[in-house]
């Protein structure tokens, strides 16, 4: 089964928006769910099913599900700024919960999508079983730099004119992606909100943090976990932001967190 095959894809509705998502069981039959959010520019396929994440979870007798955050893949577009709060995205999320008629969930998010993570933990902290947060450490809270040049490299016409490094790696990942630009453009004028520290710190739930010691965007695993009352750090070794989503020790870590921390 080729989960990139569209006609793998469900639909359902929310908020003006039609988002596509993808929920497999594990062949053993009913499994706890993981709710698995992606990071900006990316989609359910390229940071859930091509990394491995599906299998590794299905393997493990878990249900694994992932969607296409509003403005990306294969679900609907906005190019209105205001669309894109991680409050709102975050309710994209409880909403597929609600839709599946699943009351609790592991959820575990990368980079944006951890953000959005943390966003539906406070919004929904009885649907919020644990969290994982990939990709995004301290930078959650104290912010991960000048995303502006990212926009504009996104809504250039010739790539080759953008001269900021981390502008030109997004924007050749959107282009691989084949990613709606000005949606995306749109998307990260306002996903980047910040979380004060007094809502962090309200996050109860086990959490594991997660971030490359190679990542030069997410901040500190430590410094965030140390803001939280049931955090823990890990250190995804030798791995950059690109690359750590798919790292076979995060995947192994995850599984034993969710072990250690059942529904």
């Amino acid at each position: 089964m080729n989960a990139q095959d569209p006609s793998q894809m469900q639909f359902f509705s929310h908020d003006g928006f039609d988002l596509a998502f993808l929920d497999r069981q594990p062949a053993s039959g009913q499994g706890d769910p993981v709710l698995m959010i992606h990071g900006f520019a990316s989609t359910h396929y390229v940071n859930w099913v091509s990394p491995g994440w599906f299998k590794a979870l299905n393997d493990a007798g878990y249900r694994a599900i992932a969607f296409d955050n509003r403005g990306h893949g294969a679900s609907s577009k906005s190019y209105e700024e205001a669309d894109y709060t991680p409050a709102k995205m975050a309710s994209d999320g409880a909403a597929l919960l609600t839709h599946l008629g699943i009351e609790r969930a592991h959820v575990m998010g990368y980079s944006m999508g951890a953000r959005i993570s943390a966003f539906l933990a406070l919004s929904d902290p009885e649907k919020v079983a644990t969290l994982v947060f990939g990709g995004l450490g301290v930078g959650m809270v104290d912010g991960v730099g000048d995303w502006d040049p990212i926009a504009a490299a996104l809504l250039a016409n010739d790539p080759d004119t953008t001269s900021h490094s981390r502008g030109r790696s997004f924007r050749a990942f959107a282009d691989q992606t084949r990613s709606d630009r000005r949606a995306l453009a749109a998307c990260i004028a306002t996903s980047r909100e910040l979380l004060a520290e007094a809502d962090i710190t309200r996050i109860a739930q086990p959490t594991l943090i997660a971030v490359g010691t190679k990542d030069d965007i997410g901040g500190s695993p430590d410094e965030l976990a140390a803001l939280m009352p049931n955090a823990e750090a890990f250190h995804i070794e030798g791995r950059d932001h690109m690359l750590a989503v798919g790292d076979k020790t995060f995947k192994q870590r995850v599984l034993e967190f969710y072990a250690e921390n059942p529904l």
